[in-house]
């Protein structure tokens, strides 16, 4: 059975802090590239931390590498404009959805 991560990341050098989520350089890409781990079931959630530029990913991983390495590959992280901070196990407590 697979963990649960959480991947934390700052606004890049490329991030243009002026503009919204999806008028970044690459977006589309990006969305892409996320789409397909969602689809894969690697992430669970995920969304951009509005007032800063970052964003946090839930993952569904065996380990931490398996997270860092995926994201290594997302469009954002290669072109800049997210820098991933860290990835941290996380054991779910509290879980309304459920």
């Amino acid at each position: 059975m697979k963990d649960t991560f959480v991947a934390i990341s700052s606004a890049g050098p490329n991030r243009d802090l002026s503009k919204g989520t999806r008028e970044q350089p690459f977006w589309d890409q990006h969305a892409e590239f996320i789409d397909k781990l969602v689809a894969e079931g690697s992430i669970l959630m995920g969304g951009p931390l509005v007032d800063e530029g970052g964003a946090l990913l839930i993952f569904n991983a065996d380990d931490e590498n398996e997270v860092r390495e995926k994201l290594k590959h997302d469009p954002w992280s290669v072109h800049g404009i997210l820098k991933l901070e860290g990835v941290k196990r996380w054991q779910i407590f509290i879980d309304k959805r459920k």
